[in-house]
């Protein structure tokens, strides 16, 4: 495995802890939701690196797209998602 790789990897988990950890401790509802999706997208480019291209575009499209739109209506539709 080539050094570029590795440092690659390196930075693509650094990133999926640093914002798994901010959509925890986020006060707003909306800014975790968004937090959580871009843990999602770090995840998915994760699995492209390791070479699993099917599971990287079944993260991409239900673990990013399809979920943070569900959270996202969800908040809307509760009124108030984005106040808290």
């Amino acid at each position: 495995m080539s050094t570029w790789i590795v440092i690659l990897n390196a930075l693509i988990l650094l990133g999926l802890v640093v914002s798994a950890i901010l959509a925890v401790q986020s006060e707003k509802l909306l800014s975790s939701v968004i937090a959580l999706s871009i843990t999602g997208i770090f995840a998915a480019a994760e699995f492209l690196l390791l070479h699993a291209p099917d599971v990287a575009i079944s993260e991409a499209a239900v673990g990013v797209a399809l979920t943070t739109m569900l959270f996202i209506v969800t908040l809307r539709k509760i009124k108030g998602g984005g106040d808290q």
